[in-house]
């Protein structure tokens, strides 16, 4: 059950949004205080599973073959087979437009140093390298979750923004994916709570709304 003054901040949030002709994200500004991120270990850097899901849709790549790639085929956004990973590491346009339609990416294990060599590059930075796998993972469920899943990454600044949903999910989820993710962030804090400045909603052009 979420909050019920994270749901009241999240109504006044949608309420005060002007509409627009498209639908709107809803993230979290987070901002942090007394934490030195010029320290890779102070750093936030998470994959949570949102309980309600993004409310988007979300794209994810597997790197694989065999039997792995089979049972991929059903489940992923895109299946990517070594002889497939030679063209793309050969093509730079190929490599930045793979990476910037998908947000997660899963690969089996043999293949992370050939993806890390090739496109490392690309795929570091925003922060999409990806989950190793083991033939016998259960990709259907891997892909299902990630799907529902944010990478929350603070990087260097002291302010960095979450998604948690969109504008049309009930205001009630879209509270408990807030809780979930207000909670991990600060349980990677040292000072726990009081590494945290403040806490907005928004939506993504719309006013923010304090949390805390």
């Amino acid at each position: 059950m979420a909050d019920r003054e994270t749901i009241d901040v999240v109504k006044k949030a949608l309420e005060s949004a002007p509409k627009r002709n498209f639908e709107e994200s809803v993230e979290l500004a987070i901002n942090l205080r007394e934490i030195d991120l010029s320290i890779p270990e102070n750093r936030i850097d998470e994959e949570i599973v949102l309980p309600n899901g993004r409310g988007k849709e979300i794209k994810v790549g597997v790197f694989g073959s065999g039997e792995l790639a089979l049972r991929a085929r059903d489940v992923a956004d895109t299946v990517i087979e070594p002889d497939e990973l030679e063209d793309i590491s050969d093509d730079s346009s190929k490599a930045r437009k793979l990476a910037e339609e998908h947000n997660f990416f899963l690969a089996e294990p043999p293949l992370m140093p050939v993806i890390g060599r090739e496109l490392g590059a690309i795929l570091g930075p925003k922060g999409k390298m990806p989950n190793p796998v083991t033939p016998d993972t259960d990709i259907e469920q891997e892909v299902k979750s990630l799907k529902g899943t944010v990478h929350v990454r603070s990087k260097d600044r002291r302010t960095f923004h979450a998604p948690v949903g969109t504008e049309s999910m009930d205001p009630e989820d879209i509270a408990g994916n807030i809780d979930t993710v207000v909670r991990r962030v600060i349980q990677n804090l040292e000072r726990r709570r009081m590494n945290i400045a403040s806490i907005y909603v928004k939506t993504t052009m719309g006013p923010a709304v304090r949390l805390m």
